[in-house]
């Protein structure tokens, strides 16, 4: 059975940083993502990341581009998302999520399983 556990979440000030995790059990999957979701808006796509591969390439959307990072421990089946310079429009829900799909996945119906979500607030 899949289960995704998002940790880290929380409330802090523009500027700041956080640092939010997802550990996955039951298997590995080809794509971890990261998604958003603002009250009143659709959810969006944030961050993703090969599962395997040691030239890993990242892919982002475009507003979080140079401030986030996200990143894998394939010994702990664990992704991260390191997120800097954060700014009051960051505030949102933050799922993860994982694909079977190849190919820098980044629609919400590629991704098979999804965690709870964990709220990032962000103050001005």
């Amino acid at each position: 059975q899949v289960q995704l556990v998002e940790s880290g979440g929380g409330l802090v000030q523009a500027g700041g940083s956080l640092r939010v995790s997802c550990a996955a059990s039951g298997r590995t999957f080809n794509t971890y993502g990261w998604f958003r979701q603002a009250p009143g808006k659709e959810r969006q796509f944030v961050a993703g990341i090969p599962g395997t591969g040691n030239g890993v390439s990242a892919y982002y959307e475009d507003s979080v581009k140079g401030r986030f990072t996200i990143s894998r421990d394939n010994a702990k089946n664990t992704v991260y998302l390191q997120m800097s310079s954060l700014k009051p429009e960051d505030t949102a829900v933050y799922y993860c999520a994982v694909s079977n799909y190849f190919g820098l996945p980044s629609k919400s119906n590629q991704f098979a399983y999804w965690g709870q979500g964990t709220q990032v607030t962000v103050s001005s």
